[in-house]
């Protein structure tokens, strides 16, 4: 079955660290753009920070697809790794808002992590134990985080200048 397959997995793993290297990019800008003004909003640098965290894993979770021939243990704990440094990383960044974890824009920008962070953990699970979806996670984190990459840099670039 192809969800066990990382080499069926190689046009989608290079279009996704094409699309979250630029996505990176385009993040760059926005936050080198509107320092001023994101530096203004306690919330947005985390906001920024935590963005670029979910990037960087989405990028790492593409490259690790991509390493040939690599067993599916070790794919499974590269994607494992990759959701915990998202879910932790992203989340703490959130949660230093003003307000702390009960402010509700800090749990909005918490779900647009934790749920592609949810995705990678899950894949890795399947991949571990060989039933469950196995790299069809992986397809719904990376769909989803790069949703909230659009969102979240989206706020940083436009909403950001109402």
């Amino acid at each position: 079955m192809d969800a066990y397959r990382p080499d069926a997995w190689h046009d989608l793993a290079v279009a996704t660290v094409g699309a979250t290297a630029a996505l990176t990019g385009l993040l760059f800008v926005a936050v080198s753009i509107n320092l001023d003004r994101i530096l203004a909003i306690p919330a947005l640098p985390r906001r920024a920070a935590a963005t670029l965290a979910l990037l960087a894993g989405l990028l790492a979770a593409g490259v690790f697809v991509l390493v040939p021939g690599q067993p599916l243990p070790a794919l499974a704990a590269e994607l494992g790794g990759t959701g915990l440094l998202v879910a932790v990383g992203g989340v703490a960044e959130l949660v230093r808002v003003p307000g702390g974890a009960d402010s509700p824009r800090a749990r909005h920008a918490a779900v647009l992590v934790l749920l592609p962070a949810g995705g990678l953990l899950a894949a890795a699970g399947s991949l571990a134990l060989g039933t469950g979806g196995g790299l069809y996670w992986l397809a719904g984190s990376l769909v989803g985080g790069i949703t909230a990459t659009c969102l979240n840099a989206w706020v940083l670039l436009v909403e950001i200048q109402r």
